[in-house]
């Protein structure tokens, strides 16, 4: 019980330093808010930005086997129906009869209310498509749905990307973007809303080599996990999703659990898809091989990374309490600001002078942020709290030998470093 309050407790700071220091909003706060709904502000979108533009250097600009596309949020219906999510992409839903409360059947584990304690009804299928309308009208003809995964827009578009890429098998398609979920039950902060961001692979095989290209990117997502992201590899777990609970297309699913506040849960999932969906989208087999003449269905293999967990998971995986401070140990190349710049004293116009030329110099590199505010204790310890790796104080010792102080966020050691070299060792220092 104890263990459990301090999580809960744990959890609570968490979202107070997101708002606080301007990561994570509630949406539409100054009307109520909508219920798990939230906005990044000024950090977290670097933050996030940071993350989706390390995984698409990694996955995509540095392989030879990769390409990208930005497809629609809306797509034509029947895509969809081809797909199996209208028939099959639901969670099974139980109401209260007293409160009439909804919870997904799988969370609870009685047959009273979780909340009023009043009896559950029978247990239904609730499909998780997020409906809207197309045209003037709100009829079923302009009936359509938004993405709840942004998968099929790649095999959708298997055809235009394999003829204009010149792409041969093996080689995926890549795509960030957001998808949309009716859950019953969203919460826990950012991990699980329904409306949300995914950073999705569909890498395309012959079906002789599912099991090695399996275990290739379950590597590749252990890498990304523990060596690009930093997370700790004693927090994440793996899952063998068992026959009746993977999704309809899938063959195997692993889920990549992570140590949460609120408990282990999947931060991301790699699944093998099959030949199901190019099966289902084109009537002829859509790959030809040069060698062999051959038509056939490519396999699919599919490495799925949630944008919005693993904003969640390294926001926990950095937050450290220490006697003295708050602090963000974030890897230097994913933190929202890479430098801070000070003058030692704001009411001195020869130290504002250089601090702010060094800080538009390091402005044109990296994401530098100006801070004259306080004392120097104060602004060390706010930027500690946001993760900014470096710190860089402009004294009287810097107008004589045209150095500065840098102060390193982890260890808090400070060192002189020439003006001229800042570059180079903020360079070294992020990479």
């Amino acid at each position: 019980m104890k263990e459990k309050k301090e999580e809960n407790n744990l959890m609570e700071k968490i979202i107070s330093l997101c708002k606080r220091r301007g990561f994570i909003f509630p949406g539409s706060e100054i009307y109520g808010g909508l219920a798990n709904s939230y906005d990044y502000g000024p950090l977290g979108v670097e933050l996030k930005n940071n993350i989706k533009n390390l995984w698409w250097k990694r996955f995509v600009h540095q392989r030879n086997d990769m390409v990208g596309i930005d497809a629609a949020l809306i797509m034509n219906p029947k895509v969809w129906e081809a797909s199996g999510h209208l028939k099959e992409f639901s969670d099974p839903l139980v109401e209260c009869k007293k409160c009439k409360r909804r919870f997904r059947a799988d969370h609870v584990n009685s047959k009273k209310c979780p909340d009023c304690g009043g009896v559950l009804g029978e247990s239904r299928q609730f499909n998780l498509m997020l409906k809207t309308f197309l045209g003037p009208a709100e009829e079923k003809a302009n009936e359509v749905f938004f993405r709840p995964e942004t998968a099929q827009a790649m095999f959708v578009d298997f055809k235009n990307v394999l003829e204009t890429s010149r792409k041969k098998i093996p080689f995926g398609i890549a795509q960030t973007g957001k998808a949309f979920r009716n859950e019953i039950t969203p919460g826990n902060f950012i991990f699980r809303t329904r409306e949300f961001e995914q950073m999705e692979i569909e890498y395309f095989i012959k079906e002789n080599d599912w099991k090695d290209s399996f275990k290739y990117w379950q590597k590749e997502m252990w890498d990304w996990m523990t060596d690009a992201l930093g997370l700790k590899k004693d927090s994440i777990h793996e899952s063998d999703v068992p026959d009746g609970e993977r999704a309809h297309y899938s063959k195997k699913t692993i889920d990549f659990e992570y140590d949460f506040p609120f408990g282990k849960s999947e931060l991301y999932g790699l699944a093998y898809r099959a030949d199901f969906d190019l099966k289902n989208h084109f009537k002829e087999a859509p790959y030809k091989d040069e060698e062999t003449g051959e038509k056939f269905y490519p396999h699919v293999i599919e490495p799925t990374f949630g944008v919005d967990r693993s904003v969640l998971a390294l926001i926990y995986d950095a937050y450290k309490e220490e006697s003295e401070r708050v602090v963000l140990k974030l890897k230097p190349m994913l933190a929202p600001y890479k430098v801070a710049v000070f003058p030692l004293l704001k009411n001195k116009p020869e130290l504002v002078k250089i601090a702010r030329e060094i800080y538009a110099g390091l402005k044109k590199e990296f994401n530098a942020v100006f801070d004259d505010r306080g004392n120097i204790g104060k602004r060390y310890y706010s930027q500690d709290e946001i993760g900014t790796p470096f710190c860089l104080t402009v004294d009287f010792e810097s107008l004589e030998n045209n150095d500065v102080t840098v102060r390193h966020r982890d260890t808090m050691a400070q060192e002189r470093i020439k003006i001229k070299d800042l570059v180079k060792f903020l360079e070294d220092g992020i990479s």
